[in-house]
């Protein structure tokens, strides 16, 4: 069941980058993730209101259990890892074509895959090992397909922003899967729709300071901010993309490793978008280099079986 799970939060995810990515262009950065982070809050603030009314029963998958400050400090910390690796990763992904971050961000279940082996004790067989060197060789050549569209990675700092927001994404989905593991397993034992709905709401409010600190006094200055229709679609197929995700996890005999990697599958999602509604350029490269990062999924895929 959760691997089912996992294959639909993918191809949430990948509409998610989708209309990340429209709402992206030519815009500023700060207010749309602003936005980005109320609507998901105002989603899931029914919830917390009907579950600390009693409208909800602790039995439901909608019920967000009520938590002190030891819940809560978890949750913050969750907050600020995903925040910092959604700002660097909308600023990279403004600035370079959904067919080149696409890839990028496929090759995530590889940083998971090592943390996995360092903080849970899970070990690579010889198909897992497969999948990270074909994984590194698709990532290889797409610098070299990169370069046709002036893009350096070694001197690219858009490059740098995306990789980092990859690696900051992989200790988010590390953590998460420490936070939904039961005590008796190692982990704290949260709710599932307590921690997605509060780090939203923790959220908003951090990016709000920063908009008032940081964007607002030179926002005559710098790129304006355009409304557009595909902005609340982010947080809708985002929020839902995380629910069936954050479900999956509480499975049991869930694996992080396999539900990070089958996630990333919605890059099949965006790079076929990228190519018809963005007319991108390149496409043929790009497709060789894509089919390697999805033949290293599937190695990593085999090795868990």
């Amino acid at each position: 069941m959760w691997i089912i799970l996992a294959f639909l939060s993918a191809a949430l995810l990948g509409f998610y980058d989708v209309f990340k990515k429209h709402s992206l262009k030519e815009n500023a950065v700060i207010p749309v993730l602003l936005l980005n982070t109320l609507f998901s809050s105002l989603i899931f603030l029914p919830f917390i209101v009907l579950s600390h009314g009693g409208g909800i029963g602790g039995d439901s998958i909608f019920y967000c259990a009520d938590y002190g400050w030891e819940g809560h400090k978890y949750i913050i910390v969750k907050s600020c890892i995903v925040l910092a690796s959604w700002i660097l990763a909308y600023f990279g992904l403004k600035h370079l074509p959904l067919t080149i971050v696409g890839p990028i961000n496929a090759t995530r279940p590889v940083l998971v895959l090592v943390g996995a082996m360092v903080f849970f004790a899970e070990r690579l067989n010889i198909w897992q090992w497969m999948g990270v060197i074909v994984a590194l060789i698709g990532i290889e050549m797409l610098k070299k397909t990169s370069r046709k569209e002036g893009i350096n990675w070694s001197h690219d700092k858009w490059i740098y922003f995306v990789i980092l927001a990859n690696i900051l994404g992989a200790i988010s989905g590390l953590y998460d899967k420490y936070l939904m593991a039961s005590p008796e397993n190692g982990g704290v034992g949260l709710n599932k729709m307590a921690v997605q709905a509060w780090y939203n709401i923790y959220q908003f409010f951090m990016m709000l300071a920063m908009l008032l600190l940081l964007w607002w006094p030179t926002h005559k200055r710098t790129t304006p901010f355009r409304w557009h229709w595909s902005i609340p679609l982010i947080s809708i197929f985002l929020s839902a993309a995380d629910f069936v995700y954050f479900y999956a996890l509480g499975i049991d005999g869930a694996m992080i490793s396999v539900v990070s990697m089958v996630r990333r599958g919605s890059v099949i999602v965006s790079f076929i978008c990228g190519a018809m509604l963005f007319k991108e350029k390149n496409l043929k490269a790009k497709v060789v280099d894509l089919a390697l990062v999805l033949l290293s999924m599937l190695f990593l895929y085999w090795g868990t079986r």
